[in-house]
């Protein structure tokens, strides 16, 4: 009798997850019901594999049809066509951002359901009135019999108890943006739009029993005849053909073992075999081909890519060039990526850079057809702390009482207070509840059926169809994700190889990466942490565990990519890697299969592949079973039961193979301690492959590949240090100029201009307009020249004037900024009257104009964040400047000391007592880093305040060799003053 059932994907309406639906209506004897969401099918696919489950309830889908919050009418899915019916519908209006129309269209394959307000239009054949038990007296003497055989029960489900009404009422506020007092009744559902007591709806309608047998009757035209089970959704061929995928597999995967290995490589042609056999008999030649065809296409277009992710454990897709990881080289296990146990569905992440990634993401719909092709969809949840500040300000609180709610450093004294624990009670409630439906990071699925069998379509800013659920649901559905993902990193390779080609006339083969790493200058920056601007590999903490590891080779970098990872970190198996690299002849194995197997990392479990491989050897698994307890020990299994069998083999296997008892329990409590932390060796190699890659250029054409970095908009830094890092190149960087400079910043040899994107408050408009016209029109030749051409106001003329791109007219600021009023200021209107005095004109002399050095410094540090024609230890009022420098701090261990540093970039981290240390990042005045590290006793005394040169009082500690100053006392220290304010 239930045709609109709400479940929490209405969102910020439905309180109830599918679960919670299911088991309240199964407590009240329903045995079938409608899902039907407020303009969206999210939830209908769980709806359906959890009623099967269940076993209890016949699972209907449908979707209720809004305009502005009012019921338009409601769809019911008569079968799998009519969700498709419904879908399409919604979907059509969605992407085309047409309103809703006030009628439906009339469906083959599903029921419409209109309010009963609607009484009094006529019907088609699959159309319904819907009534409540309330409307009921308005039939009184009214039955017709046009409208007798249309009437349906219309018991709407929203919430489940009184509670749950009152968070409803919190979700309709924070949905609204107003206070919990001004949600109007219609913006909000009724508190009785639940499940009723069992006979209870029946005997409302007792009087009307036709609407009962009419409700009935619809109910028992609908099934939805999806399949049982767990099926494959995705395209099922590349070709056609299944028989042609696996020759054409092969044969670009044999093609692919010459490029990668020549002709006489037994270990890799043996390895391919047997990937390929699997490959094609758990039936992925078509996923594989896929993703190859999306790598043809972006080498086509001349588009870098990364491989990465369990992909790069594959042989198969080392020699289809989807990835740059050689996992023979690496010992990579396949079976981390793919076997026959394996029911999570494994994908690559295909790295692009982060302005080509559309183009990528376009072909791939236009090759596969946008019917069948859409973007991920992923689902936010009320989790986050920010929604106590929205529970506050539904509730009417004034912002101060909010803000000190949200302060983590009043929790205490928040904890008795009685409005506080009110609104901790209605979070809890919407906890994990689904907030708003927004796009995955870079899935995409390819579906063989048009995807709106199984889902509506969004079309969200990014101007792409995305499905209405999320990776975890897709998966459970049968859809397998191609992970298209952008980053910065490769697009400052992918231009520094065409800066380097035009500046020097050189051409770069990138990809020669196993050359990159046997080259020893590489290798010794690499030791030495001089890695500014190289993808993965220039964060502080990064550059300090390669200064700790003296890390001069690939597989040690691969290692450091693993272990820089917080779980690894924090667990203490940094430490312990570190301590063992240096010193290896001290190391004691649990076993002599650990010390062959785990060797190359001292013993320790860096790595995912590092479970598998004790798993496989110590305990005598197969790879599979292995890559399962894996899984299962970071919270990922199936089941519990199939866990603890696993756990139960490993035991039972290592003790057949004659393993010591107590090693065996201290190996799994080594393996299960770690597992949860682990890291994916193929993600750490790919990373190395990519860092690698950007050290080759910053070595050896570093100019180009700083240039690179600054217009691919950066990294872990702040701008201004990549351009310090780029005059540290040998180039001259030059302030923005009208006649040299771009929208970027180019290069012509080792002169750098800067562009105009970096200027503070310059419009979009010029910052194209400027280069453009110059380029078409020849060199501006003066103030007046250069206004006349661009059209440009008197405030953007003066933007540009004070950050210097006017200085090619020969005068200083003050004497450009007297010209350009006269150009663009307010001049004087003309007298129409003929004078009645002849007057002589006069003639004013005007004093010396003349603009100072730090006078520019400042104009720099307004414009641009930062000075370039004087440094920030140029500005200090003090020509103190340490009395050491950070080369010299390892001369100085334990010693304290006082240094003087320019402001990088500060971590917070909060101690497990809920205190704050930071850890800082400086340079000296020579231009070299430092870092300091500030314990809680300190902190709260001597806190950051924000950019510029700092004095640090503190005492030189070491760690593995690398320096560093633990903070006692620590100020800002000043600049000075603007001459222009003084």
């Amino acid at each position: 009798m239930y045709l609109n059932v709400h479940s929490w994907y209405s969102l910020r309406y439905g309180t109830m997850s599918v679960d919670k639906l299911i088991e309240e209506a199964e407590g009240r004897g329903i045995t079938r019901m409608v899902l039907t969401d407020i303009n969206n099918s999210t939830g209908v696919m769980e709806f359906i594999r959890k009623c099967r489950k269940s076993g209890g309830i016949e699972p209907i889908g449908g979707i209720e049809f809004r305009r502005d919050k009012k019921l338009l009418y409601i769809g019911i899915a008569r079968s799998k066509e009519g969700m498709k019916e419904l879908n399409d519908f919604l979907t059509e209006h969605n992407l085309a951002k047409k309103e809703l129309p006030d009628r439906s269209p009339l469906f083959v394959h599903a029921f419409i359901v209109y309010p009963f307000s609607m009484h009094g239009h006529p019907l088609g054949p699959n159309e319904f009135l819907g009534i409540r038990a309330d409307e009921l007296h308005l039939l009184y003497k009214n039955v017709t019999e046009d409208i007798k055989d249309k009437l349906l029960v219309l018991q709407p489900v929203f919430v489940s108890n009184r509670i749950e009404y009152r968070l409803h009422e919190y979700l309709r506020a924070i949905d609204l943006n107003t206070v919990l007092s001004k949600v109007a009744a219609e913006d909000r559902c009724r508190e009785t739009d639940q499940f009723l007591m069992p006979g209870e709806l029946e005997a409302k309608f007792a009087k009307y029993p036709f609407i009962l047998d009419n409700t009935r009757r619809l109910l028992d035209q609908c099934r939805m005849d999806y399949p049982e089970g767990k099926i494959k959704l995705n395209r099922k061929t590349f070709t056609g053909n299944r028989k042609d995928d696996t020759a054409l597999l092969e044969k670009l995967a044999w093609e692919g073992m010459l490029y990668r290995y020549g002709k006489n490589n037994k270990e890799a042609q043996k390895r391919l075999k047997y990937e390929l056999k699997v490959i094609n008999a758990l039936d992925f030649c078509s996923y594989f081909l896929i993703t190859w065809d999306i790598i043809r296409y972006s080498m086509s277009r001349g588009y870098y890519h990364v491989g990465r992710g369990s992909g790069a454990n594959s042989i198969a897709a080392y020699c289809l060039r989807i990835t740059d990881v050689d996992p023979i080289e690496l010992d990579l296990y396949f079976e981390r990526f793919l076997n026959e146990q394996r029911t999570s569905a494994p994908d690559f992440d295909l790295d692009f850079s982060w302005d080509e990634r559309e183009d990528v993401q376009d072909y791939i719909f236009k090759r596969y057809g946008s019917t069948h092709t859409a973007l991920l969809g992923t689902m936010t949840t009320f989790r986050d702390r920010s929604v106590i500040r929205e529970i506050g300000k539904v509730m009417g609180l004034p912002k101060a009482e909010i803000d000190s709610f949200t302060d983590r450093s009043k929790e205490r004294q928040n904890r008795d207070n009685e409005t506080f624990k009110k609104i901790l009670a209605v979070h809890a409630l919407m906890s994990d509840m689904p907030n708003q439906r927004s796009i995955h990071a870079g899935g995409v699925l390819v579906s063989e059926e048009p995807i709106t069998y199984y889902t509506a379509l969004d079309l969200p800013p990014k101007g792409m169809p995305v499905v209405q659920w999320d990776m975890y649901e897709a998966e459970d559905i049968g859809y397998d994700k191609y992970d298209i993902l952008s980053q910065r990193g490769i697009g400052h390779i992918k231009q520094a190889v065409n800066l380097v080609e035009e500046n020097r006339q050189r051409k770069i083969d990138i990809h020669k990466v196993k050359d990159f790493m046997s080259d020893p200058r590489l290798n010794e920056r690499l030791k030495t942490g001089e890695t500014i601007g190289c993808f993965y590999i220039e964060s502080p903490a990064m550059r300090q565990l390669l200064n700790k590891l003296r890390c001069d080779n690939y597989p040690v970098l691969v290692a450091a990519s693993s272990i820089i990872r917080p779980g690894v970190a924090s667990s203490g198996m940094m430490s312990a890697y570190i301590r063992c690299h240096h010193r290896p002849e001290d190391v004691k194995y649990l076993h002599p299969v650990l010390k062959e197997q785990l060797g190359e990392t001292y013993g320790v479990m860096v790595y995912q592949e590092d479970v598998i491989k004790v798993c496989m050897h110590f305990a005598g698994m197969d790879g599979a079973d292995a890559d399962i307890l894996r899984r299962g020990m970071s919270g990922k299994y199936r089941s519990r039961v199939e866990f603890d069998r696993l756990v139960d083999r490993f035991f039972e296997g290592a003790l057949r193979l004659g393993r010591p008892e107590e090693t065996v329990k201290e190996v799994w409590r080594q393996v299960s301690s770690f597992a949860g932390y682990s890291f994916s060796k193929a993600h750490s190699a790919s990373f190395a492959v990519e860092s690698y890659q950007s050290l080759f250029l910053k070595t050896y054409y570093p100019i180009e590949f700083m240039v690179a970095v600054l217009n691919n908009y950066g990294g872990f830094y702040t701008r201004w240090l990549y351009v310090h890092e780029l005059q540290k190149a040998g180039a001259k960087v030059h302030l923005p100029c009208v006649n040299h400079s771009d929208d970027v910043v180019n290069v012509k040899g080792k002169d750098c201009w800067l562009g105009f994107v970096g200027i503070q408050g310059l419009e979009n408009k010029l910052i194209s307009l400027i280069p453009e016209e110059r380029k078409l029109n020849g060199a501006y030749h003066n103030l007046e020249d250069f206004v006349k051409r661009t059209v440009i106001n008197l405030e953007q003329a003066i933007i540009l004037i004070r950050v210097g791109a006017l200085r090619f007219t020969g005068k200083n600021k003050k004497e450009l900024l007297w010209d350009v009023h006269t150009l663009l200021g307010n001049k004087v209107k003309p007298l129409n009257e003929a004078e009645l005095f002849q007057v002589e004109a006069k003639h004013y002399e005007l004093p010396e104009l003349t603009t100072t050095a730090l006078e520019d410094a400042y104009h720099e540090l307004e414009l641009l964040g930062y000075p370039l024609s004087l440094s920030m230890f140029d500005l200090l009022k003090t020509g103190f400047r340490g009395n050491v420098m950070a080369r010299q701090m390892n001369d100085y261990v334990g010693t304290v000391v006082r240094m003087v540093g320019l402001y990088v970039c500060e971590k917070t981290v909060h101690t497990k007592n809920n205190k704050k240390m930071w850890f800082g990042t400086f340079l000296d005045v020579k231009g070299d880093f430092f870092d300091t590290v500030h314990f809680p006793d300190s902190t709260s005394g001597y806190p950051f305040r924000g950019a510029g040169c700092y004095l640090i009082e503190g005492k030189v500690v070491e760690d593995f060799g690398y320096a560093g100053l633990e903070v006692r006392r620590f100020a800002k220290l000043e600049i000075k003053g603007n001459p222009v304010m003084e």
